[in-house]
């Protein structure tokens, strides 16, 4: 078994794997240790809230990771020498991804049974919190906004509030070191809002080295894209077409991978300037579903024989910045969201436990301080990256 290299060059080779930590997600222990842990087991990219707090915290992860890369390959967890891209996610409107649950806990009738607490898959809602002077209600800074809370409450106080990125903060954040790509989230007759932001972009776009747009599947998507494609072009970076099946619903079951297979399949078929890459509803049936329909690249194939410029040394290499393909119809890679952060929620549930002594104070334990659950972690995040990564070699 073997791994390929490079993380661009995995668009290429069709074995791209993205963490999505989550657009609204600013728990900042929780995505420190995802970051590291996924970086560990061999990440291409960390998609992070456009945040600088939570940014420095993924950036403090990625410099982390550095120091366990060779234990981590001796473990048998390949992960690339060099740092997984980071990416930011900015929106252009109203957007599903970036809001956040919120409700009176004191309107909670005391019969209530709360299933709002036993629903959220990260944790965000609490009753009587001993830890947080036992405050009850959201977390804010826990809740990624995927909205289950809110048909789950029997007596409908749960709301969401929303956000959208403004141009002014644009620029410091491209601008942050380590800041490598920018994903814009889009849907269908946004095309003003979207070249409002790209207007905001713009003059820092030479310092991506990559750009997704993420959109959800409609009426008329394919024109809406080709439209987005217009306003963009020409781009001095790759471009990912990220076709978000069913948003933040990674975790549920086969029908929600099939949703996103079949969205991924129909921008593939309209042989758009770019990659395509998944997302919304990805989870571990994503990869075999995909395997079963043809749509991965077959491995055994040498990578010159798919087209590849070769570079000086007669190696493979990415297409020059600003020439950008989609010569091979089929989806370069697979981004997991709540799918992945739930799969690590039971040791980062440990972690937790233990940054509360028994004074009941809080001590700042970090994930790299405890050998066995950061393997634990690595061990369950290379579970499903491997899934994307692993392939024979061909001869």
């Amino acid at each position: 078994m073997a791994y390929l290299s490079n993380h661009l060059q995995a668009l290429e080779e069709g074995h791209w794997f993205k963490l999505i930590c989550g657009a609204s997600l600013q728990h900042l222990p929780a995505v420190r240790n995802l970051t590291l842990a996924y970086t560990l087991a061999g990440a291409d990219c960390i998609d992070v809230a456009a945040d600088p707090a939570v940014i420095t915290a993924a950036q403090s992860a990625l410099q982390v990771a550095k120091d366990f890369v060779e234990l981590a390959q001796e473990k048998g967890f390949n992960p690339e020498k060099t740092s997984p891209l980071l990416m930011v996610s900015l929106n252009d409107g109203e957007d599903p991804h970036f809001r956040k649950a919120e409700f009176d806990s004191t309107q909670c009738p005391p019969e209530c049974i709360r299933p709002c607490e036993n629903i959220c898959p990260a944790q965000a809602i609490v009753f009587n919190n001993n830890q947080l002077e036992d405050f009850s209600g959201v977390i804010s800074q826990k809740c990624y906004g995927c909205g289950r809370c809110l048909p789950a409450c029997p007596y409908e106080i749960i709301y969401t509030s929303s956000y959208v990125s403004t141009p002014g903060a644009i620029a410091p954040l491209i601008l942050s070191s380590g800041v490598d790509a920018i994903e814009i989230h889009t849907q269908i007759g946004r095309l003003e809002g979207f070249k409002r932001l790209w207007s905001a972009i713009l003059p820092w776009v030479d310092k991506l080295k990559l750009l997704a747009i993420s959109c959800p599947d409609g009426d008329g998507v394919i024109e809406y894209m080709k439209s987005l494609y217009a306003a963009i072009a020409p781009l001095p970076c790759p471009l990912i077409w990220q076709t978000d099946g069913r948003p933040m619903s990674g975790d549920i079951g086969k029908g929600t991978t099939l949703t996103t297979v079949k969205f991924g399949q129909k921008v593939l078929t309209a042989k758009l300037p770019g990659y395509v890459q998944l997302a919304g509803g990805t989870n571990s049936y994503t990869v075999a579903k995909l395997k079963a329909m043809g749509l991965l690249n077959d491995f055994r194939l040498p990578v010159l024989d798919v087209g590849l410029e070769k570079s000086p040394s007669n190696s493979p290499c990415i297409p020059p910045r600003g020439e950008i393909s989609n010569h091979q119809s089929k989806i370069a890679g697979v981004a997991y969201g709540s799918y992945a952060r739930v799969l690590l929620s039971s040791v980062l549930e440990q972690l937790e436990v233990k940054e509360v002594n028994q004074a009941n104070v809080p001590v700042n334990v970090r994930l790299e301080t405890e050998p066995d659950l950061l393997w634990q972690a690595v061990s369950l995040a290379h579970s499903l990256v491997s899934q994307l990564k692993l392939q024979q070699q061909y001869p």
